[in-house]
């Protein structure tokens, strides 16, 4: 008995190509949703952290002040309440992005010194954390608080 019209085999060929065509499509997509949603959720980390940084440094009476603040701020939003050489580190990198945003907000002189560009400090900053860490640095935003249980005594 003949095994079966080639036919079959043909048609059963095309059946696992276009399976294979569309599990690679959704794996292409699955990965551009996740860019996007990372994307997303970092260009709103970047704003809120910074408006907070402006909120503060706004009303700083110097720029020392002002980087205190700002990385007071920084700290708390990544809930650091102790110290390490590592943020020790992306603590003192941040520093100029709060410099420039304290610059940025203080009144200009007669001397129309140009204006530091505090995005232009941002990215920089953010430059330099992907550089020295394997991850962007706004998954640092990403920690999970477990609840803590209540107990009743």
């Amino acid at each position: 008995m003949p095994a079966g019209p080639s036919f079959l085999d043909d048609l059963k060929q095309a059946t696992e190509r276009a399976a294979a065509a569309e599990n690679e499509f959704r794996r292409d997509i699955a990965r551009r949703i996740k860019a996007i949603e990372d994307e997303r959720a970092f260009a709103f980390r970047r704003f809120n952290l910074m408006r907070a940084v402006a909120d503060v440094v706004a009303s700083a009476e110097s720029e020392e002040i002002a980087i205190a603040g700002a990385t007071t701020i920084l700290r708390s939003k990544l809930g650091w309440s102790d110290d390490s050489e590592a943020r020790s580190a992306v603590l003192s990198r941040f520093a100029p992005v709060a410099q420039a945003a304290f610059t940025s907000l203080t009144p200009a002189d007669e001397e129309e010194t140009p204006r530091p560009d505090v995005l232009a400090a941002l990215d920089d900053f953010e430059r330099w954390y992907a550089s020295t860490h394997p991850n962007p640095f706004w998954v640092l935003f990403e920690n999970y608080m477990p609840e803590t249980p209540v107990v009743d005594f």
